[in-house]
């Protein structure tokens, strides 16, 4: 087949065949490799007991059998990046005529790099690649690009867009722009998916400036609701693996997200960028596992959200460990626990003695930079070298281990609970139970004071496997907990957040300390240009809470329907009337004979006047025990209209792990992240708590398409 690079059409054709055959090659290559290795395999075990008897045999067959291994599941790796790109080939097409030249060269770009043979010039270029930054960055005209050997100058002569699905061209245009207009809003207006979209097809100048970015250690990026943070951040991961592949690894990316459900929202975004997935956890978790041996429990935040939303007023108390000062007078405990924690004797151990003399020399001088707890084990290994020195032979190890323990007892106490609560003490405080570890159960706002304490006092274990860290929603951080994180992880970060998104009583801006904790590596990047909301839901979202800096994305839609009603069962009935959820997601299966009418969530009279059909639909209340009653309300009215309740309802709690289509109850703080085609959002009308405020600005910007303010009256 001749290859007419210029047709878009055309050329989808000829790669379309190219890979094929490619696919058909690897195949047979991992056939014949599984052939291979089941030889191997067979000729060990009829010949082991054969083989030389210092194994340099046996050893070079292992070898062999490894390579073989590797070797085969990396063309099974490769295999299904080309099958998935046998759907969309390609979306994009630069013709750049270099300096110097006449002609242009022709660069298709999509999601992963292609070529007819390995190490031969791609077919279609990498979205990362760097000429591939000429699709998102030029219009038509002069552009260059910065390749290993310098900066490329030349000519963007024509750029073309396409559309293709299932390998069929949907539409192809020239275009003058960077991104047409109607490819994003296509893009845009199309329904939710119980997945976050990745952005390669429409990434904005803006936008590719931050995922190139290599040079920033830390890059903060201060975005409003919608304008696709998230999203920028993963592909910006995508992008320095792809950038530094011989010294970064998936392996060395943690994200600190949320909860669960967000984890599983975002999980397919790498894989889907031709990248292994990477590791989630939320920091309540991680900080959970630390405390074990202090505490049998501790809250998170969903925890302490709700105890907040329970009372009429923010625990003073609480609000005081998240200050400044409470920081600064814990520092100065901290210096005083030098002198105050110890009480220091002598050591003999078979006739060999440390003084209290040498002891104090060794603690406060020798081992001074060593946390205060981890110290006198400093001490005592140096006094076991002395033994083990003098007597000419190593202790047993249950004798060291007794020794240390010697030593470790001269510390009044290395309970980080008591030493806590000697610090509420001294600050006036209220002191937490006296209980043993087993029965101890931290609150929230004491959960990362202890934490900090034992980092700063105990040798801590880096994550030195850790070279980037992405921390999503930088606002619902402390100061207490950055510097927590500054200590346990010395890499780059991607920070990210929106302030108007806090779920605090008043707003913060993580940027006011951050500098000061993180110094001159830190660089803020703010994007201000809403995506997500069609304009009448963002105008409707931002006047809640007086948001006036974001620069909307020119999508209209229907106006926000604003209602109120005496009950929760009345707002509900509401949802149900107005819920739009596609006839074949949400039909009950168990009941085949039921009419259709009957049998839906959206009647057909509906379906003929045109009414959008959705995937996704939410109602979001503010409380656990809200989103629990308004799902068994709302489970007993639609299984009453032949709704399939069991697979197409669900309640998103705090243990979820999973987000699915159809109808999701759940409260606003666990639907921070997520995206919906409608989202009914019910609040108490009386509640008009500063916190309470932000939960119906979360609320509001969950939606993509339709939103329903819904106020309850009593």
């Amino acid at each position: 087949m001749t290859i007419d690079n210029k047709d878009g059409a055309a050329f989808l054709a000829y790669v379309t065949d190219k890979l094929e055959t490619r696919i058909a090659h690897i195949s047979q290559s991992i056939l014949e490799g599984q052939k291979d290795i089941e030889g191997m395999h067979e000729y060990y075990w009829e010949n082991y007991t054969e083989m030389d008897q210092y194994g340099y045999e046996n050893f070079d067959n292992q070898q062999a059998l490894l390579h073989q291994i590797n070797a085969n599941e990396q063309q099974i790796h490769l295999r299904k990046r080309f099958r998935k790109m046998l759907d969309s080939p390609f979306f994009g097409r630069v013709d750049f005529v270099f300096e110097g030249d006449e002609e242009p060269e022709i660069f298709y770009i999509g999601i992963g790099n292609f070529a007819e043979e390995a190490g031969h010039t791609p077919l279609i270029y990498d979205w990362r690649a760097p000429v591939s930054g000429l699709f998102y960055d030029y219009d038509k005209g002069p552009a260059s690009y910065q390749a290993p050997l310098g900066t490329i100058c030349g000519e963007i002569a024509s750029k073309w867009q396409y559309k293709i699905r299932n390998g069929r061209m949907i539409y192809q245009f020239e275009s003058d722009v960077k991104i047409d207009d109607e490819i994003l809003m296509a893009e845009l207006g199309s329904g939710g998916s119980t997945a976050l979209k990745n952005i390669v097809r429409t990434i904005q100048k803006e936008q590719n400036a931050i995922i190139r970015n290599t040079s920033d250690k830390i890059l903060v990026i201060q975005g409003a609701a919608g304008s696709g943070k998230t999203s920028v951040a993963l592909h910006r991961i995508a992008y320095l693996l792809y950038h530094d592949r011989k010294h970064l690894k998936s392996s060395n990316i943690l994200i600190l997200s949320p909860n669960g459900v967000f984890s599983d929202y975002i999980s397919h975004i790498l894989p889907e960028l031709g990248e292994e997935n990477i590791q989630e956890m939320s920091f309540d978790l991680f900080a959970y596992r630390q405390l074990k041996g202090t505490a049998a429990d501790c809250e998170d935040r969903c925890d302490q959200i709700e105890r907040n939303l329970l009372s009429e007023t923010e625990d003073p108390v609480a609000l005081e460990k998240q200050s400044q000062r409470f920081i600064t007078h814990m520092e100065g405990f901290l210096l005083r626990l030098e002198d105050e924690l110890m009480d220091f004797t002598p050591v003999e151990y078979k006739n060999v003695t440390i003084t209290e003399a040498e002891m104090l020399d060794l603690f406060y001088n020798k081992f001074g930079e060593i946390p205060l707890l981890s110290r006198m084990d400093a001490v005592a290994d140096t006094f076991i070298d002395e033994v083990e020195t003098l007597k000419n032979k190593d202790l047993p190890e249950e004798e060291k281990q007794e020794l240390i323990e010697r030593f470790r007892q001269m510390y009044d106490t290395r309970d980080f609970y008591v030493l806590y609560n000697r610090f509420l003490e001294e600050e006036g405080l209220p002191l937490l139970p006296d209980l043993p570890p087993e029965e101890r159960k931290l609150a929230y706002e004491d959960v990362y004071p202890i934490l900090y304490l034992k980092y700063r006092l105990q040798k801590r274990q880096g994550r030195q496997d850790i070279k980037h860290l992405v921390v999503d929603e930088m606002q619902d951080y402390s100061r207490l907990q950055y510097l927590i994180l500054k200590q346990m992880f010395s890499c780059r970060m991607t920070i990210l957040g929106d302030r108007a998104q806090t779920m605090a009583d008043e707003k913060q801006d993580s940027l006011t300390f951050l500098p000061k904790i993180f110094g001159k590596d830190i660089r803020r990047i703010v994007m201000n240009k809403s995506y997500r909301n069609t304009v009448e839901i963002s105008s409707y979202a931002n006047a809640l809470t007086g948001v006036d800096d974001v620069e909307l994305f020119d999508r209209h839609g229907k106006p926000v329907t604003e209602q109120n009603f005496a009950s929760l069962d009345q707002a509900l009935d509401a949802v149900v009337q107005e819920l739009r959820l596609d006839p074949e997601l949400v039909a009950a299966t168990s009941d085949e004979d039921a009419p259709a009418s009957e049998n839906s969530a959206c009647p057909d009279e509906q379906s003929a006047d045109n009414v959008p059909a959705f995937e996704t639909a939410t109602v979001i209340l503010r409380t656990a025990a809200e989103a629990e009653q308004a799902y068994e309300i709302l489970r007993e009215k639609l299984s009453a209209r032949g709704f399939d309740v069991k697979n197409t309802l669900s309640l998103l709690h705090r243990d979820s792990t999973t987000f699915r289509k159809g109808l999701t109850v759940t409260t606003f703080y666990l639907a921070k992240g997520l995206e919906f085609d409608q989202v009914f959002s019910i609040f108490p009308s009386k509640d008009q708590r500063p916190l309470v405020r932000q939960a119906r600005y979360i609320a509001a910007t969950r939606a993509l398409h339709e939103l329903y303010a819904y106020e309850i009256q009593d």
